[in-house]
This record gives C-alpha cells, structure tokens and sequence, in this order.
C-alpha cells in the first residue's frame, strides 16, 4: 500500500502518533487543555490537511474525540457510528486516510455503558429485533456478545471491550491496511473511555 508523505504527523510513526493522542488525553483529564474550537485555528488549518491519527468512536454525545484527545483543527480524523461499528464507507475512509494521507495510527475507541452493545444484548436476551439498518448495528456487535456469553454478569462491559478488539483485528487485517500495518508503518490500537473519569486506557490484544 502507497502511504503519503506523513507532514507533520506528530513524527510521522505509529508511537508517536499514540503517544501525542495520549498526552491529549492528560491534558483533558488534568483540566488543562491547550487546544479550543477558536477560529483562528480552523483558519491556520484550512490549506492541505496533514492529520497523524484517524480516531473511529461512537455516536455518544458523550464522547467528543476532538475534546477528549485536546485536538486542534487539522490535527486528526473523526469517524463516528453507533458501536464504532465498521460499514464499507468506514473501512473505505480510514484506506484513504491512511493511504492518501500517510496517517500512522488508527485508534479504535470504545467507551462504557455503550446504547449500542445494550441494545444488542437485549435483541439476543428477547429475540427481538430492532428493524431499519439498527439491524445492521446489532448483526456486526453480536458476535462479540456471543464470544462472551449473555449470561456472564458483566456482559455488558466485556462486551465493549470484546467488540473493540474484534474491530481492531478487521482493520489490522484490511486488505489494503495489513501490508502497512506488518511492516510497522502503521498501527491499529484499542481503547476504553471512561465516561465518568474521562480517561482514555489503551486495551491490550486478546
């Protein structure tokens, strides 16, 4: 895969690129934020786009990616769906983010209490379905729920984080992402927000 000239991706590597996502997120939950939505600074970035990172979150109104990692205007890409649910409009947009301009890092992130996986897990409890393309919603979230079980009492939370997991494994295995991400040029990541603490905590490979 053809990645682009990287710019000033935060150094231009996958550990870079996580780690100023990371020291965002401090500065959030410190309460000390250097970046705001000033129009001076969508002024500074409306020339040719040069993000690090694309970020691929929930709809929550909740979870602002933009606020939580303290990002600028320009700085990264945002791809939100219920559940952070891949579609092939999502999977296209982070090929050409990473393909066309040379983005480093893909951040998969999840966050607890999330309206989609609840929504799933009571489609399999009652055997209803929600009809129109929530279908689809629950369809991509329900294996993970089954690799967990419905009737483990944390379903919920493990559920979250099972389908985060699940999402960064499609992606690393994207055929027009592996090849990048085998030769370390590029990384696909997990994590969880905490929605009462607002930190963001990188989940580890299962």
């Amino acid at each position: 895969m053809k990645v682009a000239g990287q710019g000033r991706q935060a150094g231009g590597t996958p550990r870079a690129a996580l780690a100023e996502l990371l020291a965002g997120n401090r500065r959030f939950v410190s309460g000390q934020p250097v970046h705001g939505h000033d129009v001076t600074a969508a002024a500074a970035a409306s020339g040719d786009q040069q993000p690090y990172a694309v970020v691929l979150g929930c709809i929550d109104s909740r979870v602002p990616l933009e606020a939580i990692f303290d990002q600028t205007f320009g700085a990264i890409c945002v791809i939100r769906t219920g559940g952070h649910v891949l579609d092939r409009a999502v999977r296209g947009s982070i090929e050409f983010v990473v393909g066309q301009l040379g983005v480093p890092l893909v951040l998969v992130l999840g966050h607890e209490r999330c309206g989609a996986v609840g929504a799933t897990v009571d489609a399999l409890r009652t055997g209803e379905r929600p009809g129109g393309s929530l279908d689809h919603l629950v369809d991509e979230i329900a294996p993970a729920v089954t690799e967990v079980g419905l009737d483990d009492p944390a379903v919920l939370a493990l559920t979250v984080r099972r389908h985060v997991r699940r999402t960064v494994h499609t992606l690393r295995e994207d055929d027009l992402l592996a090849e990048a991400v085998a030769a370390g040029r590029v990384a696909v990541v997990g994590g969880l927000y905490d929605l009462r603490t607002g930190e963001v905590a990188l989940l580890e490979p299962s």
